[in-house]
């Protein structure tokens, strides 16, 4: 029953895999743009399906287009950088995803391999944590540090920094690894609202800032019941998901999928089950994949856009609902 589940989702990862270059990156979609977060988050989708050399060829691109400083650009095109960027919740994520594929195939020599590549990226990340515990969001085409820092950049990286201190826990390097930078990165998102949004307007308006603090761990129990119940009625709309931004009649299927991970790693399953139903509602019937997102105002899908990302999250949220690997309880 469940390897039949399973087989259901089969056409997306062959869908991530027409997507990834022959060096190993993985585009939004065939000989398109690449950035270096939804890359590991497809080769994450190809994790589950069992797509196991597909996903560290993916690794592979990471570890050669490493810059000398540990970071990634934000990014890529057909060999060349076209965001000079250097975003720390983007080069952050290679833990995520790294620990990830740990868990679903068991191989320790991925992990040692990787390791001076993560470990290189997370001493890029944490030379833009602050006194106060957040992390700044990027550093600027000149390489300085950009001065504001992101309510969800932190807490993905907060989710990274728990995975690369999984890892080195694992290969015997150090138990604690980051112990100091995952307390102060925690403070700072539950306690240092004023660290986050200094110098643009508030990004509360985005359903991540919502939902993300819970996701990655750093909100739990009856705090994040009632995170997700005080905002409920600004970011899901009944039959068709969660919106993107609170003013805007735009439902998507990522953000969909990450709610849906959010509220099954709190117990709420019977409304990430409604919720993962509406992100059914966004494939394209023709091709079988999904669509960015679905603007209910206009009865359109927009963008006219297919990415390897949304068909990942798809595949990891019906993993966290239907346990088809060993990783099912990921977030």
């Amino acid at each position: 029953m469940i390897r039949n589940l399973l087989g259901s989702y089969s056409h997306l990862g062959e869908y991530i895999i027409s997507c990834q270059e022959k060096n190993g990156a993985i585009a939004w979609e065939p000989r398109s743009k690449i950035d270096p977060w939804d890359h590991v988050e497809s080769a994450m989708g190809l994790d589950v399906l069992g797509f196991e050399d597909n996903s560290k060829k993916a690794y592979e691109w990471l570890i050669d287009s490493q810059e000398n400083d540990g970071s990634w650009f934000s990014q890529y095109k057909d060999g060349e950088v076209t965001n000079f960027r250097k975003e720390t919740n983007f080069t952050a994520y290679i833990a995520t995803g790294a620990w990830h594929h740990y868990l679903n195939f068991e191989n320790i020599k991925f992990l040692k391999d990787l390791w001076p590549t993560l470990e290189k990226a997370m001493n890029f990340v944490l030379d833009g944590q602050t006194n106060d515990g957040d992390i700044l969001w990027a550093k600027d085409k000149t390489n300085k540090w950009m001065d504001d820092s992101l309510l969800t950049g932190c807490s993905s990286i907060y989710k990274s920094l728990v995975c690369a201190q999984n890892i080195s826990k694992e290969l015997g390097i150090e138990k604690e690894a980051y112990k100091k930078e995952i307390s102060m990165i925690s403070e700072a998102i539950r306690n240092k609202p004023e660290r986050f949004d200094r110098s643009w307007e508030s990004k509360s308006r985005y359903s991540m800032d919502w939902y993300y603090p819970i996701l990655c761990g750093v909100i739990d129990g009856e705090d994040a019941v009632e995170r997700v119940n005080k905002k409920w009625h600004k970011f899901v709309v009944k039959d068709l998901g969660c919106k993107c931004v609170e003013e805007e009649p735009w439902v998507t299927a990522a953000e969909s999928c990450e709610l849906v991970l959010a509220l099954n790693k709190i117990l709420e399953k019977e409304k990430a089950e409604a919720i993962f139903k509406d992100v059914l509602n966004l494939v394209d019937p023709k091709s079988n994949l999904f669509w960015t997102g679905y603007v209910f105002k206009d009865k359109k899908y927009w963008p006219t856009e297919k990415p390897s990302w949304t068909a990942a999250a798809v595949i990891l949220a019906a993993n966290s609902l239907y346990k088809f690997t060993k990783a099912s309880d990921f977030f």
